[in-house]
């Protein structure tokens, strides 16, 4: 019964929260990836595994993550991960190095075992995570993929309170979600193949356009003198709040834990945010969809990032409009 409706909610869209034991099945996990987010998702998922297969192009973040877990294992590529896991979860940083990654000479499916499970997290092209998905089902074996990237920023993935976006069959998606309910909260299953890449597209674009906007708004305050702790109350109580104002705000001495409190270190940075909405951008084009705030936003993005600042936290905007304008 359990079973039947975790069905019925998943072909709706309707988040899944965690129900499943602490405790996982004893299964070879890989993991390939290991940026600011891949890092802090593999350590979660090695909490409730006995060892966790670990692969990246920098062979110090393998080691760094081998130090801080029980039963971590390392990889020389992805070919190799693949032969000795079977269930492999990919946080890459765009949609060539996950062609490259899958579908490479020296990748996942030129090694994969029958029966395997692979979840890609990465942000991508739908056009990618299609391509892909169609090149495992040619493969035969019995093995699923689905797509499935996040929400919820380096803080989310280090607290294991993720949101993923799924993209896939129904039975691949089952079988995802055990997994991924150890690196997060909410599990949306948002059907076929490229359809979590879809969802995150229109959901970073959000993001980036409403970073763009409470930013711009702080500055405004504080150029007119008002305290950004006082604002940042008003507005969190008030229609202008959201994740940007209440749990990410960008303006340094407002909250404490969040990159703005740090220099902009660590988070999301710009570079992927300008990623994702080219990314937007080029989706709309296809279907013809006009996007002029998103077309504003990065922009902005970009000028921070060709004055020298594309590997800070995409937050970081609030320091270009603080820039006064040259005489």
């Amino acid at each position: 019964m359990q079973r039947r409706a975790i069905q019925a909610l998943s072909r709706y869209g309707v988040c899944a929260s965690r129900q499943f034991s602490s405790k996982a099945p004893d299964r070879q996990i890989g993991f390939i990836g290991l940026g600011n987010m891949g890092a802090a998702m593999a350590v979660n998922l090695a909490k409730a595994h006995k060892s966790v297969i670990l692969q990246d192009v920098n062979a110090k973040a393998v080691e760094r993550i081998c130090s801080k877990v029980q039963g971590g294992l390392a990889a020389a590529t992805p070919a190799e991960l693949a032969g000795k896991a079977d269930t492999i979860i990919t946080m890459l940083p765009s949609s060539p190095h996950v062609h490259e990654v899958y579908l490479g000479a020296n990748g996942i499916l030129s090694t994969v075992r029958p029966g395997s499970l692979l979840i890609d997290c990465s942000t991508i092209s739908p056009e990618t995570a299609r391509l892909v998905a169609q090149k495992v089902a040619e493969k035969g074996g019995s093995i699923d993929f689905v797509d499935a990237p996040v929400s919820g920023g380096t803080i989310g993935a280090e607290n294991a309170t993720l949101t993923f976006m799924v993209g896939g069959p129904d039975a691949a998606f089952l079988r995802a979600q055990e997994v991924l309910a150890h690196m997060g909260k909410s599990i949306v299953h948002c059907g076929g193949p490229g359809n979590g890449q879809v969802a995150k597209l229109c959901n970073n674009l959000l993001l980036g356009i409403t970073m763009a906007g409470v930013s711009e708004a702080f500055n405004l305050g504080e150029k007119l003198g008002i305290d950004p702790k006082i604002l940042a109350g008003v507005i969190n109580s008030s229609s202008g709040r959201s994740w940007s104002s209440d749990t990410y705000n960008p303006c340094p001495g407002v909250m404490e834990g969040v990159p703005s409190s740090r220099g902009y270190t660590g988070g999301f940075a710009c570079d992927l945010m300008i990623k994702d909405l080219g990314l937007a951008s080029s989706a709309a084009s296809l279907g013809k969809t006009p996007l002029p705030l998103g077309a504003a936003a990065q922009q902005l993005y970009s000028l921070m990032s060709a004055q020298g600042n594309g590997h800070l936290d995409f937050s970081g905007v609030y320091t270009l409009l603080q820039q006064k304008p040259k005489k």
